[in-house]
Formats: C-alpha cells, structure tokens, sequence
C-alpha cells in the first residue's frame, strides 16, 4: 500500500470517527438533565396564614381629652398603678380661672334667684322676669358644672390598674386631644389580634393550634390558641378579626408583629414530595434511566410540600421540575447536587 493511500484512509478514518462524535454528542445533549428527590416523612399541615400584633389581653391607652401642656409626669414605665392613680398633670391655670368666673356667676345669679323669688311674692317683679332670672340660674349650674368637669381633664388618671407599658410624653411638652401618652396593661395573657381573608374565615374555629412566627426569633415557631372569632367582618378590607391568644411565658414581646398559621388540618407522618414535582396529579419517576409518568394521590397541598396519599413509595426516586416536553419513557440524566427534600411541614 502507497504512503499516498494510507494518508486518504486515515483521513476518511478520522472524518468517520469525528462524524461518529458529532453524532453521539448531538443525541446526548438532547437527552434531558434532571434532578430527582426520595419522598420523606414529615408533618403535613393545611394553614390559613394571617398576619397580627401582639398584645395584652387586659390593656388601655391613654390619651388627653383636651390641649395642654405637661407640668407632672407621676409614674415612670414599668411601675405598676391602681386604677385612677394619677399619671399626667397638665397646666390648668386657665382651667382654673373659667371655673372661679363660672362659680362667681353661679353665686350672683342665685342670689338673684332669691330677690326675684321675694319681688314676686310682693307683686313687684313680674313672672316673666322671675323665669329669665331661673332659666339664667340654670345656666349658671350648668356652666360651673362644666368648668368644674374641665378642670378636672387636666388630671390624667390610670384607666385600670396594671403596669405602665410604654410612657410618650416629656414635662413642657404640648399635647393635643387624643394624643397617645401611655399605655397601661398587664403584661399576661398576651394574645395577638390576627386579619383573616373572608374567603378563608369559614374554615376558622374557635380552639384552633396555631403555629406563630416573628422576626426576632427566626426559624422558631411558637404555639397559641383561636380564642376567639369577630362576628362581623369589615366589607372594605374584607377581612375578619381572630384573636389568638398566646401561652405563659412566651418569650414574645409586645408589639412584635407576627405571622401566624392557623392549622386546619395535620398528618404527622405524612409522604412528601417538593410541590415542584407534582402536577396534575401526576409525577414522574426515573426507572432504569427512563422518565417514568406515574398517577399519585394527593392530600394536604402545602406551599412548599405535598402529601402524597399513594401512587409512590419512600424507596422511589421522582424528578423535580421536570423540563417541559418530557414524554413517557424518555431517556433522562440524573445528576443531583444537595438533598432536595428534607423532612419538614408542607404549610412551611
């Protein structure tokens, strides 16, 4: 054989083997790279998720009923007060002063009453004249009455006994009415007021376990109770008010704002699959290489996990976010990073 012919059968050689790599290349890339996870055991939960504040049972805020400037600040916060002890003073300088016109108006007018009430006896004075100095006396009653009530606005008084919960305000300060200035509870029962859609309120009951979960304590959940259901619910929000109330000792503060699960229903050992690999009802499982479509049951659809009633087994293995266009016994490539599915609540 001439080097020349030698030369042009390698080459053919090399272009059949390069053909041959182009080719296997070409159907392997086509085969699809999935991602499988095993079903596990876990708790499954169906949840009406809501969001509330805690706060105490037993609790009032206190506020002015008038403007005024603080002169006297009696309590500090975390002292604890009986109910009508006084807690603000404000400067009631003219308070005091519309009160001694309307006393003194009040003395003269009835000393008038008595004058008027002789001159008519003697026929001197009129009837007409006895009734103005009356109807003027009443008034002058009722004008003292109410300074009198005044003055007293400027003495803010405890709302119940408890503990002083949180103070705003500072001596000098001006206030206006209804400014906040303290809040006095007692800090146990807590609970938390919760707003509930209208649409998930019918699955609500009183008695409820309720999974609660806060900012502050990440990746803790804490168990309450339903205590209660608001019986009207609010037509423009559309939300109803659940008020769930929180065990002693509960490690969560006042004011902490929470979101809570109120559990409908739960399957301790239940068999979870991510709620990626379930559609239709209908999962795909790898046997032998091979995309394998399976019909399964569900129960409890969670919004990460989804109980699996039957249809797989803890020992199979089943693709999660199978590709698009994946047909019954496709030829797929299993390559799995991190465990996919870790035992854990489907309402998680």
């Amino acid at each position: 054989m001439t080097a020349r012919r030698r030369n042009r059968l390698l080459i053919i050689l090399v272009l059949v083997v390069a053909a041959g790599g182009v080719l296997a290349w070409f159907l392997f890339s086509r085969i699809p790279v999935v991602q499988t996870a095993a079903p596990t055991r876990g708790p499954a939960i169906e949840a009406v998720y809501a969001t509330g504040a805690v706060e105490p049972v037993y609790w009032a805020k206190v506020s002015s009923t008038v403007v005024g400037r603080i002169t006297e600040i009696s309590h500090k916060e975390g002292d604890s007060v009986k109910l009508g002890d006084v807690l603000f003073k404000l400067d009631d300088r003219e308070a005091r002063a519309r009160l001694a016109e309307a006393t003194a108006r009040h003395r003269f007018l009835a000393q008038e009453l008595a004058r008027y009430a002789q001159l008519a006896l003697d026929n001197i004075a009129s009837r007409r004249q006895y009734q103005e100095i009356v109807s003027k006396h009443a008034e002058a009653v009722a004008a003292e009455a109410a300074a009198r009530q005044r003055l007293l606005d400027y003495t803010i008084h405890a709302p119940l006994s408890g503990e002083i919960l949180r103070l705003d305000g500072n001596v000098g300060e001006v206030i206006r009415a209804g400014d906040a200035l303290a809040w006095v509870g007692v800090r146990e029962p807590m609970r938390i007021e919760a707003e509930v859609d209208e649409e998930d309120i019918p699955m609500v009951k009183k008695g409820q376990t309720v999974l609660v979960r806060a900012d502050a304590f990440p990746g803790k959940a804490f168990e309450a109770t339903v205590t209660s259901i608001t019986a009207k619910g609010d037509p423009v929000s559309k939300i109803y008010r659940v008020r769930i109330t929180l065990p002693k000792g509960t490690p969560l503060h006042i004011g902490m704002t929470t979101e809570v699960n109120i559990v409908i229903r739960r399957h301790d050992d239940a068999l979870l699959l991510p709620f990626t690999a379930v559609s239709d009802g209908k999962v795909w499982l790898v046997r032998d290489r091979r995309a394998r479509r399976r019909a399964v049951e569900t129960g409890i659809v969670g919004a990460n996990r989804v109980e699996i009633l039957k249809g797989v087994t803890a020992d199979d293995r089943v693709i999660v976010n199978p590709p698009a266009g994946l047909e019954d016994g496709d030829r797929v490539i299993v390559r799995n990073g991190k465990p996919a599915v870790k035992a854990g609540k489907t309402g998680s």
